[in-house]
Parts: structure tokens; sequence; C-alpha cells
């Protein structure tokens, strides 16, 4: 991690002035929790990225028209269990209502409330357990409330994904906090199924939406478990100014710091996201240099993070690099086969274009380390490309594909 800052405790509460709660309103059958609030104490600007679907959920429409007005934001309440997609004119009166409902509960604008949502496609939201829910989650709000509600937005995540970093800006600290979820239906075209962040640093609005833009293309849209972009993906990153520090609102040292730190929050969510991926036993990690520019590189990092080929051998600790090659000869990005050279791990399997002997065994068993979580700290298989000579490069992260996953999806609603 870069020198410039350190991880902290809190997650999404880290930064000063924000509260969280996570409670279990019933939305879900299992009894889990599945009602999530974040709220600032003071005014907050907003910024947010969401999928491209065009089949999208009620929420996603409703937050870019909130946020397109840059109101000041106060709230995002999030619910797990319907994903209120594809639900049609009820579905966004659903959306109004629960906006409504916490803008009395809260006393604040419902323009000042962003909303969320996941769970199954074509499912209306429970309104009747959310109703009941919003009075008790409010209740459970505290700066203490960052893990309840990490957890609180899972569906089937195996583990909840939290980071908090510092740093110091004009000699005060400044914090960013940021939880998500995501394990299935991932493959964005904007951010992950959901994320939210704060941060206590003073920025304008359109300098923060900025930031968060292209720290996406670095993160989220860098990660792929199945190919598939959800109706509900959203990013929503909140700044409220509270550190004290003087207004960010143009690029320059604080701002370059300040997004650097947004930047590894995001990265660190969407590699958790990529890790969690349903069925998986390792993360992969593509890395891709000698492209013509950064995102040609990004292109094809990510073309072979999401081969099911590729995703497949690594599951079979099959060391099949002609798999990778194909993939990134398919990415859409020229370059010259004859400079192509793969490395899996420390082992060298290609070179100006040829294929080199190597140890076939050793590289089975770097993958089966890998999987395993001894050979790196953090089980990552890694690929690296390079492409040429060119000044781009990019990564992408991935998962292995499992029988596993097959499972899941084929009885996710039954």
């Amino acid at each position: 991690m870069s020198k410039d800052w350190q991880e902290v405790s809190g997650g999404i509460t880290a930064p000063k002035g924000f509260k969280a709660a996570g409670i279990a309103a019933g939305l879900k059958p299992s009894g889990a929790p599945d009602l999530t609030l974040i709220y600032s104490d003071t005014e907050a600007i907003g910024a947010g990225v969401f999928t491209t679907s065009q089949v999208r959920a009620a929420c996603v429409d409703y937050c870019r028209q909130i946020l397109e007005a840059k109101p000041s934001i106060r709230a995002i309440l999030c619910n797990a269990g319907q994903a209120n997609a594809a639900t049609g004119e009820q579905g966004l009166q659903d959306t109004l209502t629960s906006a409504q409902w916490l803008s009395k509960a809260l006393n604040i604008p419902a323009e000042a409330i962003l909303l969320a949502s996941t769970g199954v496609i074509g499912r209306r939201i429970n309104m009747a357990a959310l109703e009941a829910g919003i009075p008790k989650v409010v209740a459970a709000l505290s700066d203490q409330g960052g893990d309840q509600a990490a957890r609180s937005i899972l569906t089937t995540d195996l583990v909840p994904k939290s980071i908090a970093l510092e740093t110091i800006i004009d000699q005060r600290p400044v914090r960013i906090g940021g939880i998500s979820k995501g394990s299935g239906m991932i493959h964005p075209n904007m951010a992950t199924m959901l994320a939210f962040i704060t941060c206590d640093a003073a920025v304008s609005t359109s300098l923060w939406q900025q930031m968060l833009s292209r720290a996406t293309d670095k993160s989220f849209n860098q990660i792929t478990v199945d190919g598939d972009t959800s109706t509900n993906d959203c990013l929503i990153a909140l700044a409220n100014g509270q550190s004290r520090t003087p207004a960010i609102t143009e690029m320059g040292p604080a701002a370059e710091k300040l997004e650097g730190m947004l930047t590894e929050v995001c990265q660190h969510l969407a590699r958790a996201v990529a890790r969690d991926g349903e069925g998986a036993t390792c993360l992969i990690e593509v890395q891709v240099s000698g492209a013509h520019d950064d995102p040609a590189a990004r292109q094809v990092a990510k073309t072979i993070a999401g081969s099911s080929l590729v995703k497949s051998a690594v599951f079979g600790r099959d060391p099949n690099w002609g798999r990778i090659a194909a993939a990134a000869g398919r990415a859409g990005v020229p370059f010259n086969q004859d400079a192509l050279r793969i490395k899996l791990g420390d082992i060298l399997l290609m070179e100006n274009g040829q294929p080199l002997p190597f140890d076939r065994q050793a590289a089975s068993d770097y993958l089966k380390q890998a999987a395993a979580g001894a050979y790196l700290k953090e089980d990552t298989v890694l690929i690296c490309v390079s492409l040429g000579d060119g000044s781009g490069s990019g990564i992408a992260w991935g998962c292995d594909l499992s029988y596993d996953y097959v499972k899941i999806n084929a009885e996710y609603t039954t």
C-alpha cells in the first residue's frame, strides 16, 4: 500500500460525520440482515456511477435524477432481497414511497436521499417489511455501525467487503471508507453490484464526480466473474467536508492524493468482489503492458480475466497458455503477435510470440497452491501479458470458474 495513506478501522463510518446501521427487517426469507442505512450528520455532496443496462432497477433511474440536480445528500438506504428491477410503474412508485418514508423518519428532504436495491430481478420490494424496518434502522444508526452495514447489503456473498484509509492533507487527517457487495452477475460496465463510499474531505461536486469516474475505470470496471452485468449496478460516493481541510476544487497535489486514495479504496473493494465470485477458489489478476495506451491494456486484461476458457483452465490447474493468447487476440486491440509475452506467476510460457519449454508440473502446482492460499498471501493467480513496447498498461481481476458456480445459479430462485 502507498506510503501516502494507511488503513484504519471503521469501514464506511471511519470518515468524520458518518453513521451507519444494518438490521434484519424481514426482507429476506432467511431472516438475515437486509436493510442498510448510511447517514451523514451534515450536508454532503454526492457522486455516482450506474449500470448502462437498458433494463434497470427503479432506484438506478431515481438516483441518476437526484444526482443530476446536484442537491446536498444526507442518506443512502439499501434493501437486500428484492431487486425491484423490471417491475414497471409500481416499482418506481415503491422507490418514491421508500424515499418519502425515510424522509419523514430522518426529518430531511426526500431529495437528500439516495436508494439502492439488490436481490431477485422482477420482484418488488416487500413494502410492509420496509415500512416497519425504516424506524428501526434509523434508531440503530451509530458511528460504529460500519460492520453491520457491510453485512446487511449482501446476497449470495460469502464475506462482507469493507475498507477505510486515512491520509494527511494540509496537515489534517482525511479518511475514505467503503463497502461493497457482489458475487455473481459481475461484469460491470460502470461499477459493481453495489458499492458505497464515504469521505470527509471538502471537494467540489464536479471534481468529486470526475475522480469517482476515473477510479471506477481502474477498479470496478476491471472486474469480472461471469460476464453478466446487473440491472442494479451502482457506486455512490458521499463527501461531507468534516475533515475541515480547505476545499479541493481543481486538480493539484491535494486532489491527486485524494483521488489516489479513492482509487485504492475502489480497487480493494473490486478485488474483494472478484475473489468472492460465486463458487470461486481463487482470485485471478491479469496485468497487461506494452499496449498503445492504458484503455487498450485494460481492455485486453479484462478480456483475459473474463474468458470462460481461461477461468476453467485455472480451476482445473491446467497451465494452458494458449487460452490466454487467444483471449488477448480477440480483445479488439491491435498488436503484433510476434511481440506477445506471457507469464504465469514467475513462469515464462511465451516470448516474442513463440512458445517456450516450461515445467508443466511446476506451473500446475502454482495454480494449486494459489487456489489453496499457500503460494501468495491473497491466493492470487497472476497472469502477466506484454503486447509490445507501447506505454499502455492495465490490470483486471476475475476468478476461476468452478462446478459450484453452475450449481448456485441453476438453483438461484428455486
